[in-house]
Parts: C-alpha cells; sequence; structure tokens
C-alpha cells in the first residue's frame, strides 16, 4: 500500500550522489551542447534560448512589485501540459486567495500562450537546468511547494527543491509498460531523480504500478487521474454558451466535425463525405484544418470543386445552402463540436491523433485514424465503446455511413463517450486534496 502524502520532510533523503554527478558533470554537458547546436538550426529551440536570458531579472522585479506570503512554482513543458495545469491552478487560487503562482515553461509555444492566462500571477522559462542556475532560481523564489506536470522533471531543480526542504509534486503523472525510463541503466538514474519528489500522482493504476517498478524508498506513489477530463468539461461548458452555428444551419441537419485535420486525414476522409452527400440530403460536413492556412484552404476548395458545394467561416453570413464549411480561423473548434452529431479528429493519419477528448465531452461518437501510439485516452475511449478507430478510406465510409444512417447506434456510441469523460472527472479535487497541506491550510 502506497503511504500517505505527509507535509513534514524526511530530511535523510537524499538523492544518489553519483547520479548527480553523472548529471552534472557529463550527462547534462551532452545535452547542452546539442540544445546549442539546435539552436543554430530551428528558430524554436534558438528563441527559447534568448528568452531564458532576462529570467532572474524579471522574476526579481515581480517579486519586489508583488509580495506573496505564499507562493506555488508550476513547471509545464509547452501548451499541452499548461492545459493539464490550468484547472490545478484555478482551484488552488480558489482556495487559497492570497497564493501567488509562479509557471515556468521549456517551450516557447507554451511561454507565448500564457501571457493572457488570468490565474498565473507571473510567467517565464524554466531556467537552463545547471546546478547553479537551479539555486539561484529556487533561493530567489522561495516557493512553498512545487508542482511537475507530468513529465517535464528537471533533475538540478528537482534536486535544489529536495535540498531546501520544498516539498515537489509530481502531478498527471504517466509511465509506460515499454517506456526507456524503466531499462537497465536508465532505471538507476531515474530511480535516483524520482525518489527527490514527496508524491508522484498518477493518472492510473498502471502507471502508479510502472513507478513502483522504481523501487523508491522515499516518495509516495499515489493515482488521482487526468485533470485534463475536467479541463475539456469546464472549456465545454464554457463553449456551449457561445452558440457560433446559426441555427438556420443546424436545423434538419446532422452534422459532422472534422477536427484538426491535416491533408492526411482529408485524404482517407473526404471520398466517405463526397458519398455521405450524394445519398443523405440532411448531412453536412464542417472541415476545420489544423493549420487553416491560405494553401491548404485554397486546395480544399480545389478538391471539393465538382463534388460538393462549400463556404469558408468568415462568410457564413452569406450561406446559401453549402453543405460543407471550411473553418479558416483557430480557437473555435470546442464550441463546433457542441453543434455536432459525430466528430472525426484529425492526427490519426498522420503523425499521432489529435484530443479526443474535446469532443468526446458533449458525448457524440468519434472518429480516428490508427496512429494514437502518445494518446492513452484514445484508446481507452475506443475500449469503452465511444470512439471508432479506423485504417483507411474504406474503414472511414463504413463507419462514417452507420453513424448517419442508423441513429440508435449513433446515440448508444455517444453516450458511451459522455459517460467514458464524466467517469473520469475529478482529479483535480483529489490533487488540491493532496497540495492543500503544504500551503498550511485546510481543505
Amino acid at each position: 500500500m502506497n503511504r500517505p502524502i505527509s507535509p513534514v520532510r524526511c530530511v535523510y533523503c537524499r538523492p544518489a550522489a553519483m547520479t548527480r554527478f553523472l548529471y552534472r558533470y557529463i550527462i547534462f554537458p551532452v545535452l547542452w551542447i546539442g540544445l546549442r547546436v539546435l539552436a543554430l538550426l530551428h528558430p524554436k529551440a534558438r528563441k527559447g534560448l534568448e528568452g531564458r536570458r532576462h529570467v532572474f531579472a524579471d522574476l526579481a522585479r515581480f517579486l519586489e512589485e508583488k509580495p506573496c506570503p505564499l507562493r506555488a512554482w508550476v513547471h509545464v513543458s509547452s501548451m499541452g501540459e499548461f492545459e493539464q495545469a490550468k484547472p490545478i491552478i484555478e482551484a488552488l487560487k480558489q482556495a487559497v486567495p492570497e497564493l501567488c503562482v509562479v509557471v515556468t515553461f521549456f517551450s516557447p509555444s507554451g511561454y507565448e500562450n500564457s501571457r493572457r492566462y488570468p490565474h498565473a500571477d507571473f510567467s517565464t522559462y524554466i531556467p537552463i537546468d545547471t546546478a547553479r542556475n537551479a539555486a539561484r532560481f529556487l533561493d530567489l523564489l522561495k516557493p512553498d511547494i512545487a508542482l511537475f506536470i507530468r513529465y517535464d522533471v528537471w533533475p538540478n531543480h528537482l534536486w535544489a527543491c529536495h535540498d531546501r526542504g520544498i516539498p515537489a509534486l509530481l502531478a498527471n503523472a504517466t509511465m509506460r509498460d515499454n517506456s526507456a525510463r524503466l531499462w537497465p541503466g536508465a532505471r538507476s538514474f531515474h530511480r535516483a531523480v524520482f525518489d527527490a519528489f514527496e508524491s508522484i500522482v498518477t493518472i492510473s493504476e498502471r502507471d502508479a504500478q510502472n513507478f513502483a517498478r522504481f523501487g523508491l524508498r522515499h516518495a509516495a506513489i499515489e493515482t488521482a487521474g487526468d485533470t485534463r477530463f475536467d479541463r475539456v468539461s469546464g472549456k465545454a461548458e464554457q463553449a456551449r454558451i457561445k452558440r457560433l452555428l446559426p441555427e438556420r444551419i443546424k436545423e434538419g441537419r446532422r452534422i459532422l466535425v472534422a477536427g484538426s485535420s491535416w491533408q492526411e486525414d482529408e485524404d482517407a476522409l473526404l471520398p466517405a463525405v463526397f458519398t455521405l452527400l450524394k445519398y443523405d440530403p440532411t448531412f453536412l460536413c464542417i472541415i476545420v484544418p489544423h493549420e487553416p492556412t491560405i494553401e491548404h484552404l485554397e486546395t480544399l476548395e480545389y478538391r471539393l470543386r465538382g463534388r460538393a458545394e462549400s463556404i469558408r467561416f468568415s462568410y457564413l453570413q452569406n450561406w446559401d445552402g453549402e453543405r460543407v464549411l471550411l473553418v479558416d480561423s483557430i480557437g473555435i473548434l470546442l464550441p463546433l463540436y457542441a453543434s455536432a452529431d459525430a466528430a472525426f479528429v484529425g492526427g490519426g493519419f498522420r503523425s499521432n491523433v489529435h484530443n479526443t477528448l474535446e469532443p468526446a465531452v458533449y458525448g457524440i461518437p468519434v472518429v480516428y485514424g490508427p496512429k494514437i501510439h502518445n494518446s492513452q485516452e484514445a484508446r481507452e475511449l475506443q475500449e469503452a465503446g465511444g470512439s471508432f478507430i479506423v485504417s483507411n478510406r474504406r474503414d472511414v465510409y463504413r463507419v462514417l455511413r452507420r453513424l448517419f444512417s442508423d441513429e440508435p447506434f449513433r446515440a448508444q456510441t455517444g453516450e458511451a463517450a459522455g459517460a467514458f469523460v464524466r467517469a473520469r472527472s475529478g482529479a483535480t479535487e483529489r490533487l488540491v486534496v493532496r497540495v492543500l497541506p503544504y500551503l498550511n491550510t485546510q481543505e
């Protein structure tokens, strides 16, 4: 049985000295050289390095301008992990109004998208993971607790928390059965890293079992679920209010929303769409490209020419019965799913399927391609009966034809999708209960 989390620190917990030595003087220097080379070749990596130049000065200025009686440091890799952190941040701020939350990012894309988030008091890059930088960062910030989200753990920063008695928790943690971190040789290194946590809170029991394979002596391992389910549920409630699709277009229609599609997804989807448009007069398709560039939209319009009348979403006021809508803006996919009878989620025919929870939360069937290796919930949603994994054009047509011709079947599958999300909600509350004792407050 996992031991319960306690606010009392163990003063005897010390990561293996040899592991620290190997990381600081062999492993990290190699990583640092690789990052510098990457920055020469890729603008995104170069932007990340340049953005770190003023981290300490900006943080010192923030702390001088806004004294904080309680401080939480939340670290995420990029935008996806930030979305998982948001429910935790908002729940903590609600429970402890005087709490200041400082969020750090590894990726420039995550940092750039954080600036308008109102619940983070300060956002910045995580300093480069040297022992000196980690010590300087924590001595300046002096957080009461550190929360690492999912997987982006930087050893020197974690060990610096450990040495200063700052409790660190890993939230939404995952560990696949075949993870390279569990391989012989790598396992002992990661044991010394993960054992510096006060607690590792996983999204599933299987993940907890895999973390237990490290043989951790001090870090508690518990399961709370995945905050993404809470995040998508909250966003869906807000999205329902928007009503982006006019009633005159929705009335009498059965709607498929193809979200975050790439060309490879559209290659598999469009033949099925053409057939459904031909034989089902009530069928309407909304295509939301992952990157709605001019080139992509013009390519889609060319492929639709002579097969289906289409209109861009920004010209919807001129709608005259067109049955394919092409979305030429970003940020409106979630409210569009609210108007759908079924969803096709892109990415599954390219590299990895995109967010399958966003349509599932509305209680509609979800269809996607076979590339789901980095999406555990995509596999579990299919196993729960709420989605379909399709491998080719024939599969796509077969599944969509049944969904749009068999109302009881579509309703049954949609209910399974909605139930899948509802059953896994509540992780945020369970995580916050674990965090509050470290902030010297009550639930």
